[in-house]
């Protein structure tokens, strides 16, 4: 099976940290490289362009792909399967227009010029709201376009909107909200190699800001204990032989640990132990 990564930018290293931490360590080095070998022998890692995955994925040059929502959407491919959030890259494309102009709603811009670097997407959005625009199609400064009378607004990705106001540009709507996510082939999304895929990386998304707390606990006090930390479903116990103590597990919140330590302590609870968790399969 192959995956398709991103080669360079800020969508490399997430990406290449996030496969990295499920499991698939490349083994044979990724500089320079269009292929790379990883750890399980039936899966490889294809390197391209962000805006190219989703062409690969769907021309069967990987099986799957991780790229961000919004290039899948500008490719405009009809076999792709969105698998998951992969929950970075977060990012908004916005239809933006000069701050001092009379542009503020998606109608004024009937009969009017936009510039953008996702034509289709720009052109799907303006569709669906029964606004006739022309879509001039750059490849990068789009913000600079409305100011020098190549178009009227433009359509952009935007993460804090700084530079959007750093070139008196004010959001006038969204477009797409978008993140990096994992995209599968329609006629591959069940294979079981996939699959396998999908839940490695869900599996440390779902650790994310989580701990795992174990503590030994007197018996006659655990329903005090069970209180405060439910846990998933419930703590697990553990008989600790030849003592009145037993063994408390529990994964709980990062944000609550500092709190439910110093209840644990209240209720008895010694020798508390916090750990880090790298994967959590639900």
């Amino acid at each position: 099976m192959r995956i398709a990564v991103p080669n360079k930018g800020r969508l490399h290293e997430p990406a290449m940290d996030l496969l990295d931490r499920a499991g698939l360590h490349v083994v044979d080095g990724a500089d320079r490289k269009l292929y790379a070998n990883t750890v399980d022998p039936e899966v490889t890692l294809l390197f391209a362009r962000a805006a190219d995955i989703p062409e690969y994925v769907s021309d069967g040059a990987a099986d799957v792909g991780i790229t961000g929502l919004d290039q899948a959407h500008e490719a405009a491919v009809d076999d792709l399967v969105d698998m998951l959030d992969l929950e970075f890259g977060t990012c908004r494309l916005v239809l933006a227009a000069p701050e001092d102009g009379d542009i503020d709603a998606v109608a004024d811009l009937d009969g009017g010029r936009v510039a953008t670097e996702f034509p289709n997407v720009t052109r799907e959005f303006f569709a669906d709201h029964e606004v006739e625009v022309d879509v001039t199609e750059v490849s990068g400064a789009t913000e600079l376009t409305p100011h020098v009378d190549i178009a009227d607004a433009i359509v952009d990705i935007t993460s804090t909107g700084t530079t959007l106001r750093m070139n008196r540009l004010a959001e006038v709507a969204d477009v797409l909200d978008s993140s990096v996510r994992l995209f599968a082939r329609e006629d591959v999304v069940d294979d079981e190699k996939v699959q396998q895929v999908r839940m490695a990386l869900e599996s440390v998304l779902s650790a994310d800001g989580k701990r795992y707390l174990m503590m030994n606990v007197p018996e006659d006090r655990l329903d005090e204990v069970r209180d405060v930390i439910p846990g998933m479903g419930g703590p697990t116990v553990m008989d600790i032989a030849g003592s009145e103590m037993v063994a408390v597990h529990a994964v709980v919140d990062e944000r609550n640990v500092f709190e439910t330590i110093n209840d644990l302590k209240a209720h008895g609870a010694e020798d508390v132990l916090v750990t880090e968790i790298e994967r959590l399969v639900e």
